[in-house]
């Protein structure tokens, strides 16, 4: 993939100065920093059962009082004993038999306990014998294969000591991670309160599924759409319905959303049309930090504040609020949840196709890939969402540049976007 450069490298295509102030689009990288810059935590806290804690965002360190195990125990069903009891014996008889959750007592000298796994070990016992490595003569154990000194023993505090930190403020509670508290003898954590999100719609020519569909009329997607995705990331969404194409009923239905979310995420309205009033409606009620961004699909892309709340505005066009959700209000909704981490992980792989050129706008293509290779759908329209249904990745295509087939290329994993 090539990139065409201008003096001492600069991109081409991209505002200098203060053009973007005239009109000029902003590209992707300028308007996340405007966009992330403005974000805010979440500060409310509340404390819930770790069974229900999945996807939350963890608001406190969370600190071990024990050592995960707490206790050296058996990591096969087996014969424990002391190793250096094999220098002057090769038949230890068995002393105990030491099941898992019991404590036997301390081993005798040159004697063998019968061990299971998870068991703790008992004292003078160091080590551990497979039970297909001996032979069991008249209640002794004869060794067939060599022990090395603590083998099959998983000592006290492997896994985590006490005192140290399991999890840092910031990390989403996945699978792995509610597991991880609960063997430190957790059961409830605290985390943050999820965001509330309005999500409004515009468009005459919407109406929802189930109604009938009249002429002109198309099926409102966007709600759907949007409501899955903050939905995936924890949000509590408002639903602010569809708002019908005129500046009062638009300032109207954003100032009662501004007075019970968080957030606000408008699908629709925010071009520059006869019927396109959510810009102006924002500007009246608020302010537009960045509007016109140089990504493909996806170029009218608002963000500012309704009055105190938080404002993004989409496209209409179902694959461009897909698109420009996933780059531009999924990493400040994050910033918002309390979360750490929040750059989605991209791969480089070989490109199945070639692009002439990417155009002015960075572009974000609909691919999936196959073995290391991105094919690419054959119906890039912003209005198409069958092909993100299709995709499981995003093609970036930097502006202005050109890919060959076989080309390294980056791509987001919508498994990454997604939830």
């Amino acid at each position: 993939m090539s990139v065409p450069t201008g003096p001492k490298g600069q991109s081409q295509g991209q505002p200098q100065g203060q053009s973007a102030k005239r009109g000029a689009m902003t590209p992707v990288a300028e308007a996340l920093k405007t966009i992330l810059s403005g974000a805010q935590l979440q500060l409310t806290t509340e404390t819930v059962p770790l069974l229900e804690a999945l996807g939350r965002i963890v608001a406190a360190e969370q600190i071990a009082t024990v050592d995960v195990p707490p206790l050296d125990n058996s990591a096969m069903d087996g014969y424990c004993f002391a190793h250096s009891d094999l220098t002057t014996n090769k038949v230890l008889p068995v002393s105990q038999r030491i099941a898992a959750g019991e404590l036997g007592s301390p081993l005798a000298p040159a004697t063998a306990a019968r061990i299971f796994t998870g068991a703790p070990l008992p004292a003078n016992a160091d080590s551990i014998v497979m039970q297909e490595n001996v032979e069991l003569i008249d209640g002794a154990i004869v060794l067939r294969a060599a022990v090395k000194k603590g083998q099959h023993v998983r000592p006290a505090g492997q896994d985590i000591t006490r005192g140290s930190c399991v999890l840092a403020r910031g990390k989403k509670l996945m699978p792995a991670q509610i597991g991880l508290l609960a063997s430190i003898g957790l059961e409830q954590v605290e985390v943050y309160r999820p965001l509330r999100v309005a999500v409004m719609s515009t468009g005459d020519e919407l109406v929802e599924p189930g109604q009938l569909l009249g002429p002109g009329k198309i099926y409102n997607s966007n709600r759907y759409t949007l409501t899955a995705l903050l939905r995936a990331m924890g949000c509590q969404v408002i639903d602010g319905g569809i708002v019908a194409d005129s500046f009062d009923n638009t300032c109207a239905a954003l100032t009662e959303l501004a007075n019970q979310a968080d957030l606000i995420i408008c699908s629709g309205g925010v071009s520059v049309g006869e019927e396109d009033h959510v810009k102006a409606a924002v500007e009246s009620l608020g302010r537009l930090d960045v509007w016109k961004l140089s990504i493909k699909p996806g170029k009218p892309l608002a963000f500012g504040a309704v009055g105190q709340t938080p404002f993004f505005g989409l496209p209409g066009n179902p694959s461009s609020v897909l698109v420009t959700f996933s780059i531009c209000a999924r990493p400040y909704i994050q910033l918002c949840q309390g979360l750490q981490a929040i750059e989605p992980l991209s791969s480089r792989v070989r490109a199945g196709f070639d692009l002439a050129t990417a155009g002015t706008r960075q572009e974000y293509l609909r691919v999936r890939v196959e073995q290391g290779v991105a094919v690419l759908h054959p119906n890039q329209s912003s209005g198409v969402l069958a092909s993100a249904s299709w995709a499981n990745a995003l093609a970036v295509i930097p502006i202005g540049a050109t890919v060959a087939a076989g080309d390294d290329i980056e791509v987001l994993l919508l498994s990454e976007l997604m939830g």
